[in-house]
């Protein structure tokens, strides 16, 4: 009976945080925009080079909120339109507060019915112009996806798969979509010095490779590798070490350049899950130790090698 009770209210819980959530919180929305018009936060970061000076929160899951308004600004966006992959139900998604903040219109995928569901049942779907889409991502169907809803130019590009995003991103369509800003999740586990990505699978699910749900994605190196070949350059991470920046070469004398060797930091938070699904808080370097052995592909050598 106990854990009847138990199980019993901790779904009302989950319910009751659902129903509080703040789809356009006001106050914390104004609180970004009197930060914005500080002339600290205004500045250039020319001489410093680093992006996390302008983070801030709002709805992002960590500072990446400042650092896309700082990008926006410092740019001049003209298409305001974002695409964003793996956005779980939007909230903490970042390209949340492009929407209520910039007015931004924009595209929206995840693998979730539920998730998609939630937010298609939120105050924002009615109130912006955005479109979810339930589906998951293969090579084979994202480029369908995209074409079947943009007809532009778009001003942001975000993939945050956890899986296959290396080799998704290399099915995107450069030439017709243009993004001015590129946003791409990379594995810090990974590291910078080896280019390397999981080999590609259709159903690709990180537990499914190890239970401690870090061998996915692809690494810092791979990611910079790709874009560079595709006109862009890397500008920067934000603080929490597990998303780049990426904009167009003809941009670099608004924004540095960064080296990616200077710029790589080890992450400090830790994800890793037991057999059991549950959080271990296992420090990264025994991680790397436990994965060894799993296969990797390097994009230098076109071929699979051992982590």
């Amino acid at each position: 009976m106990k854990e009847y009770i138990s199980s019993f209210l901790n779904k009302i819980f989950a319910i009751s945080k659902l129903v509080t959530r703040n789809w356009e919180d006001e106050v914390l929305i104004m609180q970004a925009k009197n930060l914005m018009s500080s002339n600290h936060w205004k500045s250039s970061i020319k001489e410093s080079g680093r992006l996390e000076e302008k983070e801030f929160k709002v709805y992002s899951q960590w500072g990446d909120d400042g650092i896309i308004q700082f990008l926006i600004k410092t740019l001049d966006i003209k298409n305001k339109y974002f695409i964003e992959f793996g956005v779980a139900d939007f909230y903490e998604s970042n390209s949340h507060f492009l929407l209520v903040n910039n007015n931004w219109k924009g595209l929206v995928i995840d693998g979730s019915e539920k998730n998609i569901n939630r937010l298609k049942n939120s105050s924002i779907y009615w109130r912006y112009n955005l479109k979810a889409i339930k589906e998951f991502i293969t090579k084979d169907n994202i480029m369908s996806i995209i074409s079947s809803e943009v007809e532009t130019e778009i001003g942001l590009l975000h993939i945050d798969l956890d899986g296959n995003d290396y080799w998704i991103l290399k099915e995107i369509d450069f030439e017709s979509l243009s993004p001015e800003i590129v946003i791409l999740e990379y594995n810090y586990v990974f590291g910078h010095e080896r280019k390397i990505t999981v080999p590609y699978e259709d159903s690709f699910h990180r537990f499914k490779e190890h239970s401690c749900g870090l061998f996915f994605g692809a690494s810092l190196g791979a990611l910079n590798d790709y874009m560079s070949k595709k006109g862009y350059i890397f500008v920067g991470s934000n603080s929490a070490r597990n998303n780049a920046y990426f904009v167009k070469e003809n941009k670099k004398d608004l924004i540095n350049q960064v080296d990616i060797t200077h710029e790589y930091v080890d992450a400090q938070f830790r994800i890793s899950r037991d057999e059991k699904g549950n959080l271990d808080y296992v420090q990264p370097d025994k991680i790397i130790e436990e994965m060894r052995g799993l296969k990797v592909y390097n994009i230098e050598t076109n071929k699979l090698e051992e982590f």
